[in-house]
């Protein structure tokens, strides 16, 4: 990458040319940044109990910088012909293992898609920090913590008033099954779809998943879905019900 043109980012032309240039300094500097933010992220992570914590982000933002660092290097040793070819490779493999990150739970949740989505951007922010494009990796960085820390409990706020959800239930029997569907529908609720959950075969239980449309006037503008919940809840054959989030 040419230092001319890393030379217009705001953030480096504050630091001085060293910054922009392939450096000892601005090696430590980039390495120590990614490593840096690396760890914010993998805080929050690993203090909501994702499986990719404080290592796997630091990891993943030292990796795309490294590449970065190693690519803009071959392409200054060589006045400006190389191909980021690292950096290329790097966000191919982050897409392919990000994509075998995801799963679904016992009680038929995507489980880990926000995790695995975070590592992918996290690379791509290490490849700018790698590169010298410090403002782009601070914004985008800062970007990043906006939807991982601050934007759950608007998703949550926005979710809990939509028309559509997904429950799992767990019945003490099938047969109670029926008279299930009868207050649901009775409370103004549209069964959608219903899937036997044969994780649970073998428990004593009848589980579903149960995908739920709110149809009632009164219950779109007055109840939450968690409102909603906790009536289904007191119902004396259900054993266990909560919505399922991804």
């Amino acid at each position: 990458m040419n230092s001319s043109f890393i030379m217009n980012d705001p953030i480096a032309r504050l630091l001085g040319s060293w910054s922009a240039d392939i450096t000892i300094g601005s090696i430590f500097l980039r390495i120590l940044l990614s490593l840096f933010l690396g760890a914010v992220i993998g805080w929050e992570r690993s203090n909501k109990r994702h499986s990719a914590g404080l290592r796997t982000f630091m990891l993943a933002f030292l990796t795309g910088t490294l590449a970065a660092i190693l690519d803009s290097y071959v392409n200054a040793a060589s006045s400006g012909r190389g191909f980021f070819l690292l950096s290329a490779g790097v966000i191919i493999g982050a897409a392919i293992i990000t994509v075998h990150s995801v799963f679904y739970s016992s009680k038929n949740q995507i489980k880990g898609l926000t995790t695995a989505v975070g590592l992918w951007v996290s690379i791509v922010i290490g490849i700018s920090l790698g590169i010298g494009c410090y403002t782009v990796a601070i914004a985008a960085y800062a970007a990043l913590l906006c939807i991982l820390f601050w934007f759950p409990p608007l998703e949550l706020a926005f979710n809990n008033r939509s028309n559509h959800f997904e429950v799992h239930l767990e019945l003490t029997s099938s047969v109670c099954l029926q008279d299930f569907v009868t207050v649901i529908r009775r409370l103004g609720l549209t069964i959608d779809e219903i899937e036997q959950n044969p994780a649970y075969v073998g428990s004593g239980l009848s589980v579903y998943s149960i995908s739920i449309s709110v149809s009632s006037e009164m219950l779109k503008k007055y109840k939450t879905h968690t409102e909603i919940i906790e009536a289904l809840k007191s119902l004396d054959y259900v054993y266990h019900i909560e919505e399922m989030r991804t």
